[in-house]
């Protein structure tokens, strides 16, 4: 197989353009044989054309060794093998000449045209030949003998070098297509399992992201609770002990409730299909990225969230811990995606949160509407008051509340905005397709 630029100069281990040792000894042989056939029709050579027998010997010689660089200038052998066919001397040169030349990556007219003029040479010279023969009495044969054997002799000693050459001239440009190809699959394989691993490092952020947001959900709703209602417990404790035991009772419930989050959240995060395990076999890298994207999709399933319908009990919950929180609905009620009615819940739960936290016994409203293709939510709460014994609870913040429901309405397709009201409250609205 013949290569090219810098896949020459690494395959090139023989001398001058010989790639191969091989390739240089072989020619080297040939070139030698010629030499030596071209030296004995030389003599004959010679004796015909009057001239000393050294100098036919010479000559033979010298044209004959021209096949040493058949591979580098195939035309110069073809033409030279031409040139000495009227001296009947140099045919191992023409046929290991045509052969080269029909094998080489030259253009077809060249090679048709050095082809057809070694024919005619060929012809020409075997129609005098025999002719000759046979006027000198060396062959007697009827005169249909001359154009036969010239004919056949002419062919013979052109078309077998000539398809052969053509041939393994085919041949090796498919050889050479193919491992063309085989290095273009294997770059685009090298670039789809790179791509592959970004999809697998993507799916694994997004993945560390959701579950990062879920839990902030699931937690921290429950421990403002919790905070708040502690806060409310140390305030009574002394002044109205029957309230103090409702509060206490409802710390361990909403205590016992977000334990009872955590726990189906991490065991979600366990079940995967071997993940982690240590005996787990090596599978190939493109399969990594749909491995990780599939296990971002399933990470927390959708269909075992709150819903809509828990609205309600959600915003009892805050009223239990003090705040003034009131429910308007508009427009048909009727259900939703998965996906979406836990959205729309965690909205409204982060943002009744964000009121336990920097609002504490503010008024506070809540908005849902149903509409044709969308579902509208609000919450927004009037000022805190100057003093409430609520604000001694100073929970703590992590500022990654309304970034989390950002990113959950975005997701899905919708609007979401968020900002202090022009009395001095705060208000949260989301708009969230239907579909």
């Amino acid at each position: 197989m013949t290569t090219t630029g810098e896949d020459t100069t690494a395959a090139q281990t023989g001398p001058w353009w010989w790639t191969r040792w091989r390739s240089a000894v072989l020619d080297a042989g040939l070139a030698s044989a010629s030499a030596v056939e071209c030296a004995f029709e030389g003599i004959r050579f010679a004796d015909d054309a009057g001239i000393p027998m050294a100098a036919g010997i010479v000559f033979g010689v010298l044209t004959g060794s021209v096949l040493l660089v058949r591979r580098k200038w195939p035309i110069a052998v073809v033409l030279v093998s031409i040139a000495i066919t009227p001296a009947q001397m140099g045919y191992l040169m023409g046929i290991v000449g045509l052969y080269t030349l029909a094998a080489s990556e030259l253009p077809r007219r060249i090679i048709g045209s050095l082809a057809g003029m070694s024919l005619v040479g060929m012809l020409i010279v075997m129609f005098v030949r025999v002719r000759q023969d046979m006027a000198h009495g060396e062959l007697d044969l009827g005169d249909w003998f001359v154009p036969f054997a010239s004919i056949t002799t002419a062919i013979g000693m052109t078309a077998p070098p000539l398809l052969l050459g053509l041939y393994v001239g085919a041949r090796r440009r498919l050889m050479e297509s193919l491992r063309e190809r085989a290095d273009d699959l294997e770059r685009e394989l090298q670039l789809l399992a790179e791509r592959a691993e970004e999809r697998a490092e993507w799916a694994r952020g997004e993945e560390r992201t959701r579950i990062a947001r879920e839990m902030h959900d699931v937690v921290a709703h429950r421990v403002s609770l919790m905070v708040v209602h502690a806060a409310a417990l140390q305030a009574v404790a002394r002044k109205d002990p029957e309230k103090a035991v409702k509060n206490a009772a409802l710390v361990g419930d909403m205590g016992r409730q977000a334990l009872t989050e955590l726990r189906e959240m991490l065991g979600v995060l366990r079940s995967g299909d071997g993940f982690g395990r240590p005996e787990r076999a090596a599978v190939p890298l493109v399969a990594v990225g749909v491995a990780a994207a599939a296990a971002a999709s399933r990470a927390v399933d959708e269909t075992d969230g709150p819903c809509l319908d828990d609205l309600e009990t959600l915003i009892g919950q805050s009223a239990a811990a003090g705040m003034a929180v009131d429910l308007s609905v508009e427009g048909d009620v009727r259900s939703y995606a998965a996906q979406i009615e836990q959205t729309a819940f965690r909205v409204v739960q982060e943002a009744l949160t964000n009121v336990h936290k920097h609002a504490a016994g503010a008024k506070t409203h809540v908005r849902l509407a149903h509409r044709v293709s969308e579902i509208a939510m609000q919450v927004e709460n009037e000022p805190p008051p100057e003093l409430s014994s609520l604000t001694s609870a100073r929970l703590p913040s992590g500022g990654n509340g309304l970034v989390g429901m950002k990113e959950r309405v975005s997701a899905l397709g919708g609007v979401f905005v968020s900002g202090p009201t022009e009395a001095g409250g705060f208000r949260v609205s989301a708009v969230i397709p239907a579909v």
